[in-house]
């Protein structure tokens, strides 16, 4: 009988639970596959008898040399501890032993709560001299402290200066000076067949280099748990582990090109690839961390599909649509970047300066690399002629200016994911729209207030909430939220710190 194998992805972290005591792994996304052994793979190579035109030989001197970018590179990536507490609630427990023969128990009685210290390990990339570090989200978003280990073994406190679940990329600091770095290269120059190096410490084993070549490149696996995932994975067959998150990918020369993040794997290991976020993503991020606190995330304002074979045989004949390539433009925000620069419904985007849309994780790259009030310039097919667009992004509140540090992320702070409650639903509670709670993260401010899934947000600080598109809009602290239960039982809440 055949058996078929599921696919795992998992993030690089590498963690020790006081509590459970074993190596456990979050941000995890998982389909369980049956118990499998563990399996070795060997590769041979048959050398053919003849070599003819169609093979390239390689002599000695043609290999490339990786050690000038091993000893520069590792001096820069560092091992990161995350510490968590959590709080494991004592219990006077009943024994039917005792109460048997008589032996007074009292009242069972919740204890007061006792701390417990979750450890989890990653990596992470010394970026200036005086200490920024950047390693991924998910390997310090749910720390209550952080210990960074340097090559040299020297081992210091950090600090968040900024997260952005979006991208999984987040920034961290440690008070130090004169700190060895590692210098930005270009992701968007990369070439598939190049070769790169991962670093990082997996499974705790710190400074451990492993070399591959970029094996593609603007993946999506949608295993960013945000609303408004930026995925566009450089994919490469270096060999990367748990603990290797936040590690560094980089080229030949050298630089940075990539932050090593998941790996798709049927047992949770390496077994032949590995994703890193693009070194054209991480830069933005961590100037706009570092400079303004948050992320400044520019927005084109379309809604839109890639238009591959599946989208030509389905939706083709009705929008007009039949060659391969680019992404279609299914709707227009009012008052957004496209609709202000002239775009319509139906227009077919196919370059953004000059970059080929050949996958929808294009589009968002080459989006994701920009500021509100940045200009780009868009081709794009409309009918049988080809116009161009300059396209000047904005915010998500709809404006062509950088937000504020006193700006938020909602859909952040609330931490959860939302949708958009059907028309029969809103008939029946009788609202004009809203979001509907689709699930409920830990740590955002629903989970705080006990909201549970279902929950429809009509109003947050006694603004209308009718669409998804309002709730992105807002950027002013949460004070309140009113909205209403499936059943019809409303409920508001009042943030109070």
């Amino acid at each position: 009988m055949d058996m078929k194998k599921g696919i795992v992805v998992f993030t690089l972290l590498c963690a020790a639970s006081a509590v459970v005591g074993a190596l456990a792994g979050s941000f995890v996304v998982e389909k369980r596959l049956s118990e499998q052994s563990a399996q070795y793979a060997e590769r041979s190579f048959e050398q053919p008898q003849t070599a003819t035109a169609q093979f390239a030989a390689y002599t000695p001197e043609n290999y490339p040399d990786l050690t000038f970018a091993a000893e520069t590179a590792v001096r820069a990536v560092v091992n990161i501890e995350a510490i968590t507490e959590i709080d494991v609630a004592s219990m006077n427990h009943f024994n039917p032993f005792f109460e048997f023969f008589g032996f007074p128990q009292g009242p069972q009685q919740q204890g007061a709560p006792q701390k417990r210290e979750q450890r989890s390990g990653g990596s992470g990339v010394i970026i200036s001299p005086d200490g920024y570090i950047v390693t991924n989200n998910h390997v310090v978003e749910r720390a209550t402290k952080l210990r960074v280990k340097l090559n040299d073994g020297r081992k210091f406190d950090a600090r968040i200066i900024g997260r952005d679940p979006a991208t999984d990329v987040a920034l961290i600091k440690i008070d130090a000076e004169g700190l060895p770095t590692l210098q930005f290269g270009s992701s968007d120059d990369l070439r598939l067949g190049e070769w790169v190096l991962a670093i990082g410490s997996p499974f705790d084993l710190q400074s451990t280099i492993t070399a591959g070549i970029v094996s593609a490149k603007a993946r999506a696996l949608d295993v960013i748990p945000s609303e408004f995932r930026i995925e566009s994975f450089i994919q490469t067959d270096a060999a990367v582990n748990p603990g290797n998150s936040g590690g560094a990918l980089v080229n030949t020369r050298g630089e940075l090109v990539g932050i090593n993040t998941v790996i798709k794997s049927s047992t949770g290991s390496y077994v032949g690839y590995s994703f890193a976020v693009p070194e054209s993503i991480v830069r933005k991020v961590v100037v706009d961390l570092k400079e303004y606190g948050l992320v400044q995330r520019a927005l084109l304002g379309i809604t839109y599909a890639y238009i591959d074979q599946d989208f030509i045989d389905n939706m083709g004949k009705d929008a007009g649509v039949s060659e391969v390539g680019g992404v279609y433009v299914a709707s227009v925000v009012e008052g957004g970047a496209a609709s202000e620069a002239g775009l319509r419904k139906g227009d077919v985007i196919t370059e953004i300066d000059g970059v080929r849309i050949e996958s929808e994780t294009t589009l968002r790259e080459q989006i994701g690399k920009h500021r509100p009030n940045d200009k780009i310039k868009l081709s794009v097919k409309r009918g049988e002629n080809v116009k161009h667009f300059d396209v000047t992004l904005r915010n998500k509140a709809g404006k062509a200016e950088l937000l504020s540090r006193e700006s938020v992320d909602v859909v952040e702070v609330l931490g959860a994911r939302f949708v958009e409650p059907d028309a029969k639903l809103c008939k029946r509670l009788d609202i004009r729209g809203g979001v509907q709670v689709a699930a409920v993260n830990a740590g955002g401010l629903l989970a705080k207030a006990r909201v549970r899934e279902g929950y429809v947000i009509t109003h947050i600080n006694d603004k209308q909430v009718r669409a998804l598109s309002d709730l992105n809009a807002l950027t002013d602290k949460v004070r309140s939220i009113d909205g209403v239960y499936p059943d019809g039982r409303a409920a508001s809440y009042v943030i109070v710190e």
